[in-house]
């Protein structure tokens, strides 16, 4: 079987893996002119670290990656901690899995560097796929792409494209997403700036009025990446590369805790980016016939679970099971489908409840913070004990 990848993210390349390794061959379009991410960091949970570790990537990723001891939700002012979980030692316990920090740019070049090394993957650079056709004749099927000015054919094709998928729209037509009024900032700060023992060795988001910020240590604790969202009308600019101006975001955060107070006075300027947040309500239907979607193409996720990447792994390690259990490509696809929908799409809803949640003031925050502190350890635990590697096989048995 022939499988065509359209979009070479972190998705993409994750599904181009879990597929090579079940025997399929796999060719991977990538619009820009390399495979890369824009400076910023990702959290690994065990839900999907365990698909990475599967890959054989545990080794690569422990030397990129920090392992944090936990996380915590602190007061935007006072610093007071509202509530804290354990990570470290005690999720792989718990869960059999890491928990990793990581900057998504040595995530993907990892990513890469593994389907490089595998004679399944192909992979092509300045390659956006611009339309698609589908044909279904007895048991003869396949999947047309144009690339540029080239037809390529395969047995299936994946929409692994992003919000604003091709694939998507050729599928079911122009849908625009949504602007949320939230715009992100994100920044990366060298830990040399900082005075030693700042910033605690756990991902930490301080909850405001209106905003709220986030900051974790990537690169083996090198660097602490922040990312600092703020309700805010007018500005709906959808790049991840557009630059931000330095006085903005410290005028969003005057009077936040001097620790939030000095990351901001130490990030590099040059790193400073600021986009707008766009969601998409889940769909009741994803793919049709040998076309089928996968991440944010599908299911874009708001940054307020740190579960939009952990979904699109989730999504490839799934996706290669429910195609080796079967012959018949639509049937895998709709098992595939399925299997997904419910899971993603609560995930979309959590983080579009906990856009709401961060920002309360006044007795609601009061409230929100009284039930978070009940809440302890046991709000993510169904979440990161799901097994995507299991999951088309349990459902098959029953």
């Amino acid at each position: 079987m022939n499988i065509l990848i359209a979009g070479g993210g972190i998705g993409g390349i994750t599904a181009a893996l879990c597929l090579a390794k079940r025997g399929f061959n796999v060719s991977v379009f990538e619009q820009a002119s390399e495979f890369g991410e824009v400076g910023a960091g990702i959290q690994l949970s065990p839900n999907c670290s365990r698909v990475l570790h599967d890959l054989g990537l545990e080794k690569q990723l422990r030397t990129k990656a920090f392992l944090p001891e936990g996380s915590q939700f602190r007061h935007w002012r006072t610093g007071e901690v509202i509530s804290e979980s354990k990570l470290g030692e005690t999720a792989l316990q718990k869960y059999g899995m890491p928990y990793y920090h990581i900057h998504r740019g040595d995530l993907l070049r990892i990513l890469v560097d593994a389907a490089t090394k595998s004679p399944e993957i192909e992979l092509h650079v300045n390659a956006a796929v611009q339309s698609f056709h589908d044909t279904e004749s007895g048991q003869d099927s396949d999947v047309t792409i144009r690339v540029g000015e080239t037809i390529r054919k395969g047995d299936l094709l994946i929409g692994a494209d992003g919000i604003r998928s091709v694939v998507r729209t050729g599928l079911w037509g122009e849908q625009n997403p949504r602007y949320t009024g939230n715009v992100a900032w994100r920044a990366m700060v060298p830990v040399e700036r900082l005075p030693r023992g700042l910033i605690r060795p756990m991902s930490t988001a301080w909850w405001g009025p209106n905003k709220h910020f986030v900051h974790y240590y990537v690169r083996r604790g090198e660097y602490v990446n922040c990312v600092c969202v703020v309700e805010k009308a007018g500005w709906d600019v959808e790049s991840w590369t557009e630059h931000g101006d330095y006085e903005e975001l410290k005028a969003d955060f005057n009077g936040w805790h001097s620790d939030v107070q000095q990351l901001i006075d130490k990030a590099n300027k040059d790193s400073l980016y600021k986009w707008a947040l766009y969601d998409r309500q889940p769909m009741q239907k994803w793919g049709r016939g040998s076309v089928t979607l996968l991440g944010d193409a599908c299911h874009p996720t708001l940054p307020f679970m740190a579960q939009g990447a952990a979904m699109a792994i989730e999504d490839g390690a799934v996706l290669a099971e429910c195609l080796v259990s079967t012959d018949d490509i639509p049937t895998g696809l709709q098992r595939y489908e399925d299997l997904r929908r419910d899971r993603t799409a609560s995930i979309q809803n959590g983080s579009r409840r906990n856009a709401t949640v961060f920002h309360l003031s006044g007795v609601k925050a009061w409230l929100r913070n009284r039930a978070a502190r009940t809440a302890g350890n046991h709000t993510m635990d169904k979440l990161y004990r799901y097994n995507a590697l299991e999951a088309a096989k349990l459902k098959a048995l029953h």
